[in-house]
């Protein structure tokens, strides 16, 4: 079986051509050939295929097996993965998710391959139970939360399809995201579990962040938690509507626009290596 090896700011799954290859069981396999030293290595699994209702579907499933609603850096890499390898001719591309669907902008190099790519991510989701979270609040920002009866944060809650708890503080490289990420990704009020985005301003315009994934841990980068990173920071006061995040992997720059509530996130989309199981 082919299979492909692309990351969006650091962030890297494993991508696998559906139109061509069947994976009878995603769960095991994502788990297997995710882990980096018995595996191929990646933040999970990647599944491309048709769709009924868009030019494209996407199946994303962790490194833990389970399976997510929505991946923006993988939404990237699967623009670039279907138009560099000619499944498509297009240069806006509609996705189908488990999050809904979601418009893909391409934006081709002097190499006539995809370099960057803007996805159209949708409005955020702010309402408590919605997102979802036990909070029966219209919007759930800068809510204390004590964790484990030990550990204090407030949190912003949004939704982009999956749920984030996004904080704010200081010093973000000082923290042991091993131990403090698990705690918030399982706690009781978060009941689809949560993934957590430490945040620290530097400017209006600019911050950085940490990221804990649901069921994948630490990762380089998280489209999906850098847009809510980004309207958690408008509710907020902190961060204007259009702000570049710093990951460890790299930069995203995210729009959230009052002309339409949607958030709009664009970065680079990368080919690492191509391979046969």
């Amino acid at each position: 079986m082919k299979f492909t090896k692309m990351h969006g700011t650091g962030n890297d799954y494993i991508y696998v051509n559906g139109f061509e290859e069947q994976i009878e069981n995603p769960v095991e396999f994502a788990i297997q050939y995710s882990d980096r030293h018995k595996g191929i290595g990646s933040d999970g699994l990647v599944l491309i295929l048709p769709s009924e209702t868009c030019d494209f579907r996407m199946r994303m499933f962790n490194a833990d097996g389970s399976e997510s609603e929505m991946c923006g850096n993988a939404s990237r890499c699967i623009g670039k993965f279907v138009y560099d390898k000619g499944l498509t001719t297009k240069t806006e591309v509609t996705l189908e998710t488990l999050a809904g669907i979601k418009i893909l902008k391409l934006f081709i190099g002097t190499d006539k391959l995809v370099e960057k790519v803007t996805v159209d991510m949708g409005e955020p989701i702010l309402e408590g139970t919605k997102i979802p979270t036990t909070f029966d609040l219209p919007k759930v920002i800068d809510v204390p939360v004590t964790f484990n009866d030990k550990i204090q944060y407030n949190i912003t809650a949004v939704s982009m399809g999956n749920p984030h708890a996004v904080i704010f503080t200081s010093g973000i490289h000082d923290l042991n995201l091993p131990e403090i990420g698990p705690v918030i990704e399982n706690a009781a009020i978060f009941p689809r579990r949560t993934n957590t985005e430490f945040i620290e301003v530097v400017s209006d315009s600019y911050v950085k962040m940490r990221v804990w994934e649901r069921g994948s841990g630490e990762t380089m980068a998280c489209g999906t938690g850098a847009c809510a990173a980004v309207v958690a920071g408008v509710l907020n006061g902190k961060n204007s509507r259009k702000t570049t995040v710093e990951l460890l992997g790299g930069e995203l720059t995210i729009e959230w626009k009052e002309s339409d509530n949607h958030v709009y996130l664009t970065g680079g989309a990368t080919t690492v290596f191509e391979g046969v199981i």
